[in-house]
């Protein structure tokens, strides 16, 4: 199955790289486009000195871990929003009768390789702020762990709210709220937001786990909303619990599909 990916992703990339000038111009696009998130977090900080307690270098470490996680998803996954169209114009019968995997090809349709501008810029601001913040491998193991358990919630997001069209057909605004709007809300410390919205996305929709609960083990500091300990290290399990009900959705979505007859 990754082979597959893999090979489908790279045709289209080969597609697009025909053109190297404006292969390179979109690279460079998106590597600015996400830049302006972070400009925003230094305009921030040119005007206090922490925020809801965190220091810049805390904040963009955090921002980076999101970042990082929501881009390589937004590369790889995110495809999965076209499934709307093919839908309404009958097209989605074409994934169900090839011998691979409905899934696997629409994640890889239309690939576009130039978005890795954006998990540059994401990667490079975390590794600013491990190196700004000293962070040793003592505490820094958890990094990776966190960025691979942001990439499976994300993931799960939005293979739930691909299987949502199945259901709405012609929604793809209500679901980017759940996708795009849960990477923006996940750039900055959740102790800047109510207590009843970070239990919510604590214990209901786990994106806590994408940054906040493991960056806080990662900077040594205690919640501010007082979950034990242990919460920092439950992230895996949080994507599993989360993965699961995804992959049964989505496949409660082909069973149900009915196709256009066109």
């Amino acid at each position: 199955m990754v082979r597959t990916y893999f090979l489908l992703a790279w045709t289209w990339t080969r597609a697009a790289a025909a053109y190297p000038g404006s292969f390179v111009l979109m690279v460079a696009l998106g590597f600015v486009a996400a830049a302006l998130d972070v400009a925003v977090v230094l305009i921030i900080f040119a005007n206090t000195t922490a925020l809801a307690g965190f220091s810049r270098e805390e904040v963009l470490l955090l921002y980076g871990a999101a970042g990082l996680s929501f881009s390589l998803c937004d590369t790889f996954v995110s495809n999965l929003d076209r499934v709307s169209q093919h839908i309404k114009s009958g097209t989605f019968d074409t994934f169900l009768i090839r011998p691979v995997g409905a899934w696997i090809q629409l994640t890889t349709d239309r690939f576009n390789a130039t978005r890795v501008g954006r998990v540059l810029q994401a990667a490079i601001v975390l590794g600013y702020a491990i190196a700004a913040l000293g962070i040793g491998w003592e505490r820094g193991w958890m990094i990776p762990v966190m960025v691979a358990t942001g990439v499976v919630i994300f993931a799960a997001l939005w293979t739930l709210a691909a299987a949502l069209q199945f259901v709405l057909t012609d929604a793809p605004e209500v679901t980017n709220a759940f996708t795009y709007g849960s990477n923006q809300l996940t750039q900055y410390p959740l102790a800047v937001y109510a207590r009843d919205l970070v239990k919510g996305v604590t214990y209901v929709l786990p994106l806590a786990f994408v940054n906040w609960q493991p960056g806080l083990y990662v900077l040594g500091r205690d919640d501010p909303f007082g979950t034990p300990e242990a919460m920092r290290f439950l992230g895996p399990a949080a994507a599993l619990v989360l993965a699961l009900p995804a992959a049964l959705a989505w496949r409660q979505g082909i069973r149900h599909y009915r196709s256009t007859g066109s």
